[in-house]
Formats: structure tokens, C-alpha cells, sequence
């Protein structure tokens, strides 16, 4: 476990779990840590948001949760079901007995023996090695119902199942929520956490990532790996490539052994930095070789 107990220490423990942060994210997050408070990050999809809470999880031994939106997640999906099959094997094994007391039945088929804990119960139950790291991504994707559930239970970081009763944390999780904002997430829940809008990095800041995350990559191509991810995102695309395609495409490069970029590697290999394909349209024909040249101009030496 590595000490947090500074923004130079933030930027260090997650530096050495591969996450290269500046300094005004590594402020939020020990002012999140210091502070107890929920921290919300926005941003494009790819540009490392759901990565930092992994990274603070293992830079500080916790445990991850994570809870994965989706449109249509509700409260009872989040925090708790009942397994139904095995209380169904219980009641037929009661039934076949034949001694089963009604009462006494249904006081024993709601308990912990036949709860399944959800993301969100799980969070609040006590962890080996402190209080976990609860991820929840990409929120933008629910809906407001489940936002103001969720504003509740941030507000006293506890969840209430009817048949057992409210279960409150004893301390409470590192609660990190992600959006690619497809939609605006309600006021009244932002307020309740420090905000970060995660940027595209520059030149020198995405080399630096690449060096962490495939540092087997020769200089020469990671530069020429970045400046081509950072032209791309210059033109009029639809989903500009994030930090996590920069990444997947060097890998890409060094699994064919490839040591200098060209039009023709370009086209075999576009689908691991642009999802679609009017994007991936877009750089056929001499588009790639026009992008590849301005890039090589940039780099050369003065």
C-alpha cells in the first residue's frame, strides 16, 4: 500500500500503478481521499476515467467494486435480490418434509443465507483492508429515478433491504462516479461531489502514458503513435479516438513487428483506433498518407 497523503504522493502511487495524471487531477483525488467526498469525472470515452479509480484501488490495497450502468439499472439491481432458486429448492424440501410451519418458513427464506449482495450493498459491508473503492461508471447511461436513489445513498452511505432492516457502513467506501455525458446528470448529485472534467492529454502528457502503458515501444514510433491519434482527433470524426486506443494500437503495432508507420499499415490496423465506420471511411484513399505526411513534418527537427 502507498501513502496518498499529498498531491506529489497522489501523482507518484498512481504513477507507479501505470496511470500518469497532472497535477490538477492529482489535487481532486487527495482532496476526494482527504476530504471523504464522492469524486465525479467527466469526460469522452477512452480519455482514462474508469482506470484512475482502478489505480487508486490498487495503489492503496482496497478493494474495487464496481457498478456498471446501464439504461434501465433500478435500486433493487444495484443493492440487493433474493436467489430465488434456492429458496424455491427451499420450500419444495420443507413441503416434502412435512412438518413446514408457514411462519417459520418465510423468516428463514429472507435472510442473509438467501441474499445476493449487489455492488452497492457490497460497498457498504466491511473490507478486508479498509473501506473498498466503489466505481460507479458511466451514470450518465441510468436514468433521474435511480439518480436520486443514488443521491441518497452517498448522502448516508447506507442501503435499506424491507426484510432485513437498513445496513449502513461503518466506514464509508471511495466512491468514484464516471460519465461520458451523453446527458447532463442532475445538479443536486454533482453538488454532493468534487468535479474533474478528464481532457484529451497533450503531446508530451499522452507519450508519457504510452511509455507506461506499452514501454516497449521504441521512441521513434511512440511519437509517431501519438502525434497520429492527436492529428486524428483534429478532424471532423465522430467519435474521436481516446487514450485507450492510443494505447490498444501501439499494441497492435508491436504484435506485427511493425517499426515505422505507413498508409498501408494504417489501413490494416484503423480499426483499433476508429470504431466507425464512416470515421474509418474517412482516411481511405490518400486522407491517411496526407495525415501521416503533416505528422512527419511536425516531428522532424528544426
Amino acid at each position: 500500500m502507498k501513502a496518498m497523503n499529498s498531491i506529489d504522493e497522489v501523482q507518484t502511487a498512481l504513477g507507479e500503478e501505470g496511470y500518469v495524471c497532472g497535477r490538477a487531477l492529482a489535487t481532486v483525488v487527495f482532496l476526494s481521499l482527504k476530504l471523504g467526498r464522492p469524486l465525479f469525472l467527466e469526460g469522452e470515452a477512452g480519455v482514462g476515467k474508469t482506470e484512475i479509480a482502478k489505480a487508486i484501488a490498487a495503489a492503496l490495497g482496497r478493494r474495487l467494486i464496481r457498478l456498471q450502468c446501464y439504461e434501465g439499472l433500478d435500486a433493487s439491481s444495484a443493492v440487493y435480490e433474493w436467489n430465488f432458486a434456492e429458496q424455491m429448492i427451499a420450500i419444495r424440501t420443507a413441503e416434502a418434509s412435512g412438518g413446514a410451519d408457514r411462519d417459520a418458513l418465510k423468516s428463514e427464506l429472507f435472510t442473509e443465507e438467501y441474499l445476493i449482495a449487489r455492488p452497492l450493498l457490497e460497498a457498504m459491508r466491511p473490507q478486508p483492508g479498509g473501506a473498498p473503492v466503489l466505481l460507479i461508471d458511466e451514470l450518465d447511461r441510468t436514468d433521474e429515478p435511480f439518480e436520486a436513489f443514488l443521491l441518497e445513498a452517498l448522502s448516508d452511505f447506507q442501503v435499506t433491504i424491507p426484510e432485513l432492516g437498513t445496513i449502513a457502513a461503518p466506514e464509508p467506501p471511495i466512491v468514484i462516479l464516471t460519465s461520458n455525458r451523453t446527458r447532463e446528470v442532475h445538479d443536486a448529485l454533482k453538488r454532493r461531489c468534487l468535479y474533474h472534467w478528464v481532457d484529451y492529454p497533450n503531446f508530451d502528457r499522452e507519450l508519457e502514458i504510452l511509455h507506461a502503458r506499452a514501454p516497449e515501444a521504441a521512441e521513434a514510433l511512440s511519437r509517431e503513435i501519438v502525434a497520429f491519434v492527436q492529428k486524428l482527433r483534429t478532424e471532423d470524426l465522430f467519435k474521436k479516438p481516446g487514450v485507450a486506443e492510443t494505447i490498444d494500437w501501439a499494441k497492435c503495432l508491436l504484435a506485427l513487428d511493425v517499426l515505422t508507420i505507413s498508409p498501408d499499415v494504417i489501413a490494416d490496423t484503423i480499426g483499433a483506433i476508429l470504431k466507425y465506420q464512416d470515421d474509418i471511411a474517412r482516411l481511405q484513399g490518400g486522407e491517411a498518407s496526407r495525415l501521416l505526411e503533416e505528422v512527419r513534418a511536425e516531428l522532424a527537427p528544426a
